[in-house]
């Protein structure tokens, strides 16, 4: 089986990346890591995916980082007293897919000279998780654009309500295939991830 590793980022924080993590995960029965989490650490992304996915094959890693406080990665180590080195983020062995969840935005730094973007394997799948606010078409095409450039492979999430114009002006701008939309659920459980995960598998 050629294993696939697929890096989800997104336009900016709260977009919708880990529950299209977890659509993901779900969709591959694939492992789960998520190399930095910056507080919230009772209630971690990594909490979260455990609750939504169903399969019995899913291994979730352990954080590389787990810091105390919700600010940049930066930020919160700087408060912690540590600094987060790019070679001591390395991901886990295993011989199942992997779906690797970012700290919110591209270009997030994690150091004085290190973003989320140099954590980012060449060889890494690229899903950008986009949400339809003020800017978003900015923000989105900039992110894209920007990995396109660095020869990056990029698929699009759209998380949210759906706006044709904003999506349609996206995906026309950037060469980034559609793997679908998340919908603006009323809630999100192990039933519905799994119903998204049935829906994109073949997108994957």
């Amino acid at each position: 089986m050629k294993t696939k590793q697929i890096f989800v980022t997104g336009i900016s924080t709260e977009v919708g990346k880990t529950v299209a993590s977890a659509i993901l995960t779900e969709a591959l029965e694939a492992d789960y890591w998520k190399p930095i989490q910056a507080g919230d650490l009772d209630t971690s992304d990594s909490h979260k995916i455990a609750d939504f996915i169903s399969n019995s094959k899913t291994v979730i890693h352990k954080n590389s980082y787990a810091l105390q406080t919700p600010m940049s990665p930066h930020a919160a180590a700087e408060i912690d007293g540590v600094v987060i080195e790019v070679d001591k983020i390395v991901a886990p062995k295993t011989t199942n897919h992997l779906v690797i969840e970012g700290a919110g935005g591209l270009l997030v730094p994690l150091n004085d000279n290190d973003t989320i973007l140099d954590i980012i394997d060449p060889s890494h799948q690229v899903v950008v998780v986009s949400r339809h606010y003020l800017g978003s078409i900015n923000h989105t095409l900039l992110t894209v654009n920007y990995l396109e450039e660095r020869g990056f492979k990029v698929s699009i999430i759209f998380s949210g309500e759906e706006h044709k114009t904003t999506e349609s002006i996206i995906l026309s701008k950037t060469n980034a295939k559609l793997i679908g939309r998340i919908e603006e659920e009323p809630y999100f459980d192990k039933n519905v991830i799994k119903e998204y995960a049935d829906l994109f598998r073949d997108n994957l």
